[in-house]
């Protein structure tokens, strides 16, 4: 079977692009690893219209009843590599899996950088978190800890100050390098005893409330084994190791996911993202990129990426029916 449009990607901008496509009467088939992609990763969502609070899979989950209401399939499979065919693309799944597509939206994101540490992936969702946009307002009063010393990481921790507590600055650096402009700001907060900065410092693991009770020689029968507790540290902060904290932000930047398009030859910028023009389109005839892998979508969030997804649609149905030229070469 050759589906008019390949979706690869299942966060919000690959599911919005099949609502989408399938208003336009495309049959289109959206293949990702998983459902919702980073949006998936958020705790609480209470930025999104006509949402008052919702968890991010539960979101993902319900964008994807209307993918099917309207005709759309889902078929959470991995994609490892994107092949020219006559037909269009490739879509390659494993040596017997196969999709074809006569055009195709490539939406596989910007995978947040991990540190790879024990107790980080145990806790997602559950005190760790890679988005301060999304998650901050849910850590009023509490103890939590940005980690990282850039633009992201100085801007979440001045974010996240206006809930907290207070807000651990963690860095392994000796020196901040965020903009002039936000160092001025979170001087203020430092000076105010808001945020306390904490150099030359990595995070050796994140623990459980359980955890710290347990380091602490501490009998709390309310510590959950389920919940951030704290930090372990490779530099002792005020005579310890160990940090107790409510939540953990890792804000150490982003990698986009570009592998299955490099190989075809698709532009990128100097930061790894892929260039498109104003429809989605990139230098390469029939193959559209959206969501937080394009250098159009500025601020990362699921809303943009959505926009975003909607545009590449409307442009594969105008590309399939002839109503645009093909895309200039090396947008």
């Amino acid at each position: 079977m050759i589906y008019d449009l390949l979706i690869i990607g299942a966060g919000p901008a690959g599911l919005i692009a099949s609502i989408y496509a399938s208003r336009y009467k495309l049959n289109n088939l959206v293949l990702g690893k998983t459902l919702g992609g980073e949006l998936a990763l958020a705790s609480k969502v209470e930025n999104y219209p006509g949402i008052i609070s919702l968890s991010g899979l539960a979101l993902a989950e319900q964008i994807a009843k209307q993918v099917f209401l309207l005709g759309g399939k889902i078929l959470y499979r991995e994609v490892v590599q994107l092949l020219k065919s006559p037909e269009g693309f490739l879509a390659v799944v494993s040596p017997t899996e196969k999709y074809q597509g006569k055009v195709v939206i490539v939406a596989t994101g910007s995978e947040r950088r991990r540190l790879n540490i024990p107790g980080e992936k145990e806790l997602i969702g559950k005190g760790v978190s890679y988005c301060t946009t999304c998650d901050a307002p849910f850590y009023k009063g509490k103890r939590v800890a940005v980690i990282g010393g850039a633009d992201a990481a100085v801007t979440g921790a001045i974010h996240t100050a206006e809930f907290a507590s207070l807000v651990y600055l963690i860095y392994r650096g000796q020196q901040l390098r965020a903009e002039p402009i936000w160092l001025e700001e979170i001087e203020k907060l430092i000076k105010a005893d808001k945020i306390k900065v904490i150099y030359q410092t990595n995070l050796k693991e994140i623990l459980s409330q359980a955890q710290v009770a347990k380091l602490k020689a501490e009998t709390d029968s309310k510590a959950s084994a389920q919940l951030v507790g704290g930090v372990k540290l490779d530099n002792p902060y005020e005579g310890s190791e160990i940090l107790p904290l409510d939540g953990v932000f890792i804000e150490i930047g982003g990698v986009p996911g570009t592998s299955l398009v490099q190989p075809l030859g698709v532009v990128l910028d100097e930061r790894g993202y892929v260039k498109v023009n104003e429809q989605m389109e990139t230098n390469i005839s029939g193959l559209f990129c959206a969501g937080d892998m394009v250098d159009k979508t500025v601020m990362k969030q699921a809303i943009t990426a959505m926009a975003s997804g909607a545009i590449a649609a409307a442009s594969a149905y105008k590309h399939l029916k002839g109503q645009i030229a093909p895309p200039i070469r090396g947008i």
